[in-house]
């Protein structure tokens, strides 16, 4: 029996207009742009401005380039799945708004929240549709409107953060292409380190906790830097080792973009030349669950057909993973 695979078939990534550089933050906080490049990497970030703007408006951008790049009808797609730590609104998803938005009828939709692992947790999981061959047509969508709870009074973390979105369509493979294997964790004890106090059911907003400014993300820098250097890069090695993969046998590791620091730690675990290191982190930062597909849409002209590629995140919670795939198209 031939195995069926889900394959990426396509990739879109998109981005505010608005750039927040780094000498835009030394006006606004006590911070320079010497400091922010040498611990983070990060040199500007896109910020998404206007009333009534959310995390569905940068999904719906991507989703919609998506469409029209792999001449798809909205109708035929049969699931579409969000990750996002920003959504609109508790309820409803903001999956289902996408889908209003693009014009998604025929499908059903929901979202998935595992941190900035959450795009790699959704591609695991659309995939599992795929292979089943329950569904044809899938779409991953990865958004976040970071600005929305981002504290621009902290300059720990005002400068990490930045606004954009990516969403693939995934189908079924019977060529031996698509997504080989994967592995995720999670562990529970690292969410004293990374987390945002306020909003949920444990402590409802109130006057007194929008006044402690308990809405925005708190993070234990040193504490999250140690555990996602080690996370991200033991779970790349695992992949190579469980796939008999060398160094010389992957073409490209496309990481979430945290900060340049652990992406270089993981890369040198690999033992991965930088030409084969995915990283844009420079010119958006961190953008959550963005950074994967924005890095996919940014390196697909490059990507060839049969193209071993390493997805790896890490992310609050703490969440971590990693994913194998052999790259299913040439560049379009």
């Amino acid at each position: 029996m031939t195995q069926v695979r889900a394959a990426i078939t396509g990739i879109h990534g998109w981005v505010p207009d608005y750039i927040l550089t780094n000498a835009e933050l030394e006006k606004m906080v006590d911070t320079t742009d010497e400091w922010i490049m040498t611990r983070t990497g990060i040199r500007e970030r896109h910020i998404l401005k206007g009333e009534g703007l959310g995390s569905s408006d940068i999904g719906a951008e991507a989703v919609k380039g998506l469409l029209k790049k792999t001449n798809t009808a909205p109708d035929d797609i049969d699931l579409l799945i969000m990750a996002t730590v920003t959504p609109d609104m508790l309820f409803p998803a903001s999956s289902n708004i996408v889908c209003d938005k693009v014009g998604i009828k025929n499908a059903w939709s929901f979202d998935m929240n595992a941190a900035c692992s959450g795009f790699l947790f959704a591609l695991n999981t659309a995939a599992k549709f795929v292979e089943s061959g329950q569904y044809k047509k899938v779409i991953v969508v990865g958004a976040d409107k970071m600005s929305a709870i981002t504290d621009y009074t902290d300059r720990t973390t005002c400068v990490l953060f930045g606004d954009a979105g990516g969403a693939v369509l995934l189908e079924p493979n019977t060529d031996g292409y698509g997504i080989i294997d994967s592995q995720n964790y999670t562990d529970g004890s690292g969410r004293i380190y990374l987390y945002q106090t306020a909003g949920g059911s444990v402590k409802p907003p109130t006057h007194e906790t929008i006044d402690a400014r308990e809405h925005y993300i708190h993070q234990e820098g040193q504490q999250v830097f140690k555990f996602a250097v080690k996370g991200m890069a033991d779970v790349s090695v695992e992949m190579m080792e469980r796939n008999n993969l060398t160094s010389d046998d992957i073409a490209y590791l496309i990481p979430h973009q945290a900060n340049l620091r652990i992406i270089d730690a993981t890369a040198r675990r690999m033992g991965l030349d930088p030409e084969k290191v995915t990283i844009n982190i420079e010119r958006y930062g961190n953008t959550t669950n963005g950074t994967i597909p924005m890095c996919m849409h940014e390196w697909e002209h490059k990507i060839k057909k049969g193209d071993n590629i390493i997805l790896a995140a890490f992310g609050g919670g703490f969440t971590w993973g990693a994913m194998y795939i052999k790259w299913a198209y040439d560049p379009k």
